[in-house]
């Protein structure tokens, strides 16, 4: 008897925190019982798609999978996040005979490809069976391609958004140096106590002069300013 898996991934913050597998749950559910399917195994994984390495539940169904067996997926970026090795992956499943489903990818799913090269096979001239043949592959190419490529986006977005939050957390005064709890100000140096104290008697001296020689924002110098007035009252 055929065996039916389904293989469900998360990767991101973004998913563990706001949906976890429930859109997968809810889309694959639908899709089995429309089909009156028995699932054999439902496998979940929290792990990068960006490589088939180290996903050992992954690893799981490979070795459970057998000629004539299904895994089902929402869509092709469950499966995998690389172009390359995601090609390489997915004609070593197709040529073992496991098919592979992707709810929201029907154009690359194992049975539509292997129809198409059916079809292929049948044509009596080379250029009608090598051209479909062509499509075939630049289908499957075109869908890896476009996950690997917003993996890369989402990768390039995760550190433009840390990046942004360090930047304004220092611009409030706010530094995460290791050792040190969040929220808590970088050591004044004795140079910059000393010219604070000049400030607070002496207000002659102007703040930007202060910022600029220190290369502080104005809140850091506030802060340091009410810490240094609070020490002296």
């Amino acid at each position: 008897m055929d065996n039916y898996f389904v293989y469900m991934r998360i990767s991101t913050k973004e998913e563990r925190e706001l949906q976890s597998y429930k859109r997968q749950e809810n889309a694959i559910n639908k899709y089995i019982e429309k089909n009156g399917i028995d699932v054999t195994l439902t496998i979940k994984e929290d792990k990068s798609g960006k490589s088939f390495d180290g996903r050992k539940e992954w690893s799981r169904i490979e070795k459970l999978a057998q000629c004539g067996d299904t895994i089902i997926f929402k869509d092709v970026s469950r499966f995998t996040r690389e172009a390359r090795n995601g090609y390489n992956k997915y004609k070593e499943l197709m040529e073992k005979g496991i098919n592979l489903v992707f709810l929201d990818n029907p154009t690359v799913c194992t049975d539509y490809i292997q129809n198409m090269l059916s079809i292929a096979k049948d044509q009596k001239e080379l250029i009608g069976q090598e051209s479909l043949m062509f499509i075939a592959k630049i289908l499957i190419l075109t869908e890896l391609d476009r996950v690997e490529k917003e993996r890369a986006t989402i990768s390039q977005r995760t550190r433009d958004g840390m990046k942004a939050h360090k930047e304004a957390k220092e611009e409030q005064g706010i530094y995460a140096k290791p050792g040190r709890k969040p929220g808590q100000l970088d050591k004044m140096s004795d140079d910059l106590l000393a010219d604070i104290k000049k400030y607070l008697s002496d207000r002659s001296i102007k703040q930007i002069d202060l910022m600029k020689k220190y290369n502080i924002s104005r809140n850091t110098l506030k802060k340091y300013v009410a810490i240094v007035g609070e020490q002296d009252n």
